[in-house]
């Protein structure tokens, strides 16, 4: 049986898949091969590169045009700064793959030798060089993981590509293909020989084009999908099809673990005739998030970075104004965690989940709460016993709190979100919404209340201007809020960041009426 893919590139014959090189301008890159370009191919994480690059070097290879090499150089990013140490690396992995898969020996005989000789700036390009006149096949090179590379190394790999650029094709590799997250363009390399920063696009002004692989579509999510349903008859549900494809945008990683998880990992997928339901598909994501799993992991540990931390921390904040650059935006969607299109924001509702629960995961950690205390006979959720609680809180532990939160623009809806996340773990769940200029956070709290779900609306608003058309400003938006996700109870929360303001000036509670004659109360700290 087939199973869908979460961990490195896909086998067909043991992965359900859609076939990678559907997912390119297929006819466009191989023009761009035969017109002896050198370009890039850059994506997020686990979204398909190398699966791509395997099946383009398959593809070149069978129609006997060419010589295909792949050659993956994260082995190298162990040697830091050691250029020597690092092009041996380089060379060693490539001269590997080309006997296996080309039954190539040339550079396994030869490539050794090269650094006595030539020493470690130049011996990859006598490799090349040296290689492709040894066989009259154009050869064409596939570089996986280039910017796992740093520094000087990567500027001299970058650097002996483009000193033999002029020689191709009979003296260096037709075509050249570096893939790596992020465009050769956007690096900025920091050379410690050279005591400066030297950016990617000069040190490999030969790049002619710069292709993105993009996330699944919805046809191809549901062509996923469908083939675990034509192997094995377990369906999934319409409701399913879509909680997938709502949750995950296409991110191949995400569509492909919620279904396993789905699937395969949780009793009620193991029964193939029992479908696949919505519900079914968020216990998965709540167990992937929960888990850590690698990919959410990596994702996190990318918020401890300033440049990101500057894009991230406007839209936790639903701030109007935001001090990022462009070129901090276009890292940030290069990583894959904001959306590729306008307006800004997280690139799906599992990162957006992720965000604020991994900035928040001390604070929870550190907070004594128990649902219990929350919880009343009839097993339903007391949002405001709750909010009274966090509103206590908050006046005697703010100060110390908020200044834990490396994004401290948005420290207050951090700690209302820890605060709420301790007591909904214990059987309910919290969904988000946040981004740039959006004035406000809006929390939905799901919790589980005999044969249905009891929902909540809390919104959290910052006071900027005058109390009273926040509030009303909040009401409307609150009440707009309850209406689209169809909560029964709403909360407005304001807080006041205001210097010199007396708590006993900030701290209040009232039940306002909507200009639509909804009843919601409001919670002031």
């Amino acid at each position: 049986m087939r199973f869908f893919n979460t961990a490195g590139p896909i086998r067909p014959q043991d992965h359900y898949h859609i076939p990678p090189l559907e997912r390119l301008d297929l006819d466009g890159v191989l023009t761009r091969i035969q017109q002896k370009k050198y370009f890039v191919l850059h994506a997020p994480r686990q979204t398909g590169k190398t699966s791509v690059l395997l099946a383009l070097r398959d593809l070149l290879n069978a129609e006997g045009d060419y010589r295909c090499a792949y050659v993956n150089v994260e082995g190298g990013q162990a040697g830091r700064e050691d250029v020597e140490q690092v092009m041996r690396t380089v060379l060693g992995a490539l001269a590997l793959r080309a006997s296996v898969t080309l039954d190539d020996e040339f550079l396994l005989a030869v490539w050794s030798g090269l650094f006595a000789e030539f020493g470690p700036h130049a011996a990859l390009q006598v490799a090349l060089t040296r290689w492709a006149k040894a066989d009259p096949k154009p050869l064409v090179l596939l570089i996986d993981e280039i910017d796992a590379l740093i520094g000087d190394a990567l500027l001299s790999v970058l650097r002996q590509l483009r000193a033999g650029y002029d020689l191709r094709p009979e003296g260096f590799p037709q075509s050249v293909v570096l893939c790596g997250v992020r465009d050769v363009r956007d690096y900025r390399i920091q050379s410690t020989a050279e005591n400066a920063i030297i950016a990617g696009g000069s040190a490999f002004n030969i790049k002619a084009k710069s292709l993105r692989l993009s996330a699944f579509s919805a046809a191809e999510v549901y062509r996923l999908l469908a083939q675990h349903t034509a192997e094995t008859g377990q369906v999934f549900t319409a409701d399913a099809l879509e909680t997938v494809w709502a949750h995950t945008q296409g991110q191949p990683w995400l569509v492909n673990a919620l279904a396993y998880e789905a699937c395969f990992e949780r009793a009620a997928g193991a029964d193939r005739s029992r479908p696949i339901d919505a519900t079914a598909v968020c216990a998965a994501r709540e167990q992937l998030i929960l888990r850590r799993e690698t990919h959410l992991d990596q994702l996190a540990d990318k918020l401890q970075e300033e440049r990101v931390r500057r894009v991230v921390e406007p839209l936790l904040s639903g701030a109007d104004k935001s001090a990022f650059s462009a070129r901090d935006l276009e890292y940030v969607r290069d990583l894959g965690l904001i959306a590729p299109d306008d307006p800004l924001h997280i690139a799906n509702p599992i990162y957006a989940e992720v965000v604020p629960r991994e900035l928040t995961y001390a604070a929870q950690a550190g907070l004594v709460e128990d649902a219990a205390w929350y919880v009343d006979a009839d097993g339903g959720l007391d949002v405001g016993k709750l909010l009274a609680a966090f509103q206590a809180f908050f006046r005697a532990h703010s100060e110390h709190w908020v200044e834990r939160f490396q994004y401290k623009e948005a420290g207050p809806q951090q700690l209302l979100q820890a605060f709420l996340q301790r007591i909904v773990n214990s059987g309910g769940r919290i969904e988000r919404e946040y981004g740039l200029g959006r004035g406000r956070t809006d929390l939905l709290i799901v919790w589980p209340q005999g044969a249905q779900a009891h929902k909540v609306v809390i919104e959290c608003k910052i006071l900027h201007q005058s109390l009273e058309r926040t509030i009303a400003e909040g009401l409307e938006q609150t009440a707009g809020y309850m209406d689209g996700c169809a909560a029964k109870a709403g909360h407005l929360v304001i807080f006041d960041r205001r210097a010199g303001r007396r708590w006993d000036d900030k701290i209040f509670h009232c039940r306002r009426t909507s200009d639509s004659g909804v009843e919601i109360d409001v919670w002031g700290m």
